[in-house]
């Protein structure tokens, strides 16, 4: 279909600047579900709440066929505080949905209503299921709805995700096989010195200073002990320590993020950290303590889905706007744990620029309407291709 054909596109927009001004958290988007599930049930779906508890699937059938495959879009937001002063900007102080999954439930609606108001023309031939994921953010929402049964009652052959992604120009998509988001391990560090006045540090095991030597040492692990063209990242993102500009605090702590893109390299960054820590402990006289938090695996894309995902990106587009050899991003996905037990590729959206402050997580970001149409077609090809009718 053409992204000029789709009639209810001032609606979509309202619907979706709705959902950015009315922004929830992880495992609390109660308003959104809610309205999710009625749209769905307005277009005539059998509708399914309660996994991971606010989470909604939609349900369309046409034909006979037993094929089918899920669509997903996340619906939570970002614990940010927003500085855009638009008309639909947050009502809610401290919350803002800061990477665009008030767009991508706007986009996965759109295409549900698309399919159900055509359902008479058998435009396609099995089952879709269309899942509205809560708490992307930092919490898990897709291992949540796996671990409750997700793929048990709605058997998939395959599952499909989608992000803007501001830097990729509107009217382009990148459609990657293999590692496409890292995966992500949260780190902290425990530094126990001797705590003592701060005019006297000789009687003391100096914590702050240990944590200082620390963060340039962490730093090197990448640097200097992994092969420049494999890819790695730690980055050190709080240090506490102290309460009082006169004393040297007996505990510090340190920590941050690790971000891989297999497992096997995840397993060398840590025993490199673990090497740091003893070796620095040892040097001044410290106890330093590591944990590891393994968050989100890396999500990776099956080839045969990235291929076709790659051909009806290019059918819509045109194939010079699909780039096929985008480097992968050290950001983070939970729909990893749902490509883990399901073949399926997610792909990036252009968003746009990118300038002015537009990009994700950041308190000036807003989604570009401008592609929600083309997210749309592109969702709609999908089916179309996936699922076609029998001839």
């Amino acid at each position: 279909m053409d992204p000029g054909q789709i009639t209810f596109l001032a609606d979509l927009v309202a619907l979706r600047r709705d959902l950015h001004a009315h922004p929830e958290l992880a495992f609390a988007e109660t308003r959104t579900s809610d309205l999710v599930a009625d749209e769905l049930t307005r277009y005539g779906m059998q509708v399914h709440r309660g996994l991971a508890r606010t989470g909604v699937i939609g349900v369309l059938r046409q034909g006979s066929s037993e094929r089918a495959i899920g669509l997903r879009a996340d619906m939570d937001a970002l614990p940010l505080t927003e500085e855009n002063t638009f008309a639909h900007r947050s009502c809610k102080p401290g919350l803002m949905h800061a990477c665009g999954h008030d767009g991508h439930t706007a986009m996965l609606l759109g295409a549900a209503r698309l399919l159900a108001e055509q359902r008479n023309e058998a435009t396609f031939d099995g089952s879709v299921y269309f899942i509205f994921q809560p708490a992307e953010e930092s919490e898990g929402g897709a291992q949540t709805m796996v671990a409750e049964g997700l793929f048990d009652k709605f058997p998939m052959d395959a599952v499909f995700g989608l992000h803007n992604w501001p830097g990729i120009p509107v009217g382009e998509m990148a459609v990657v096989a293999g590692p496409v988001m890292a995966g992500t391990c949260a780190f902290e560090i425990e530094v126990q010195g001797s705590g003592c006045h701060a005019a006297m540090p000789h009687q003391g095991v100096d914590t702050l200073l240990v944590v200082s030597h620390l963060v340039i040492a962490l730093q090197t692990i990448v640097a200097r002990n992994i092969h420049p063209c494999e890819a790695a990242v730690i980055s050190v993102t709080q240090v506490h320590g102290g309460e009082a500009w006169n004393i040297i605090p007996e505990t510090a702590i340190l920590r941050g993020t690790i971000r891989s893109f297999d497992a096997a390299m995840q397993e060398r960054v840590e025993r490199l950290v673990e090497r740091q820590c003893d070796g620095i402990g040892r040097a001044f006289g410290a106890r330093l303590s590591v944990r590891f938090d393994h968050r989100y695996p890396p999500t990776v894309n099956s080839a045969r889905e990235s291929e076709i995902c790659r051909q009806v990106a290019s059918t819509l587009l045109g194939r010079d706007k699909v780039r096929a050899n985008e480097l992968p991003s050290m950001g983070a996905e939970d729909f990893s744990y749902m490509l883990r037990e399901k073949p399926g590729c997610y792909v990036w959206l252009g968003n746009g620029p990118g300038s002015g402050g537009c990009t994700l997580h950041n308190p000036r970001y807003d989604f570009n309407d401008d592609i929600l149409a083309i997210g749309i077609a592109y969702w709609i090809r999908l089916v179309e291709t996936l699922l076609p009718r029998a001839t």
